[in-house]
């Protein structure tokens, strides 16, 4: 059975917020956490375009694209893919909190971000 877990962002840090969900992916919040599950519950952030952001990490944190061929690579700096889409950055960042194994896909899978406090 499936566990499901609701974090509500509003007035949160972007880093202690994707340290939370990552370790609400993982399962460590359950009282029997086994590091080889493969059964992950369910975590839903609301709220995700009102996390608090400071000035200073808009302007200096960038993220890159490389597409394969020379001079494929594109930078993006963190206000231009919050003016895209506010969940991108919130995944990017949990993205890098997971664990870098076969298990990290599945885990994903079960991240669901909304913008606002809808259902």
């Amino acid at each position: 059975m499936k566990q499901e877990i609701t974090i509500d962002a509003k007035d949160k840090k972007l880093g202690r917020l994707a340290s939370q969900v990552a370790k609400a992916l993982r399962g460590k919040t359950e009282a029997d956490f086994l590091p080889n599950r493969t059964t992950f519950p369910k975590v839903t952030v609301k709220n995700v375009d009102l996390i608090e952001f400071s000035e200073n990490k808009f302007k200096n944190t960038f993220f890159q694209r490389y597409s394969g061929y020379p001079g494929g690579r594109k930078v993006f700096s963190a206000w231009e893919v919050w003016q895209k889409d506010p969940r991108e950055v919130l995944l990017h960042a949990v993205h890098g909190m997971i664990h870098k194994n076969r298990l990290k896909k599945g885990m994903l899978k079960n991240l669901i971000l909304k913008h606002g406090e809808d259902k």
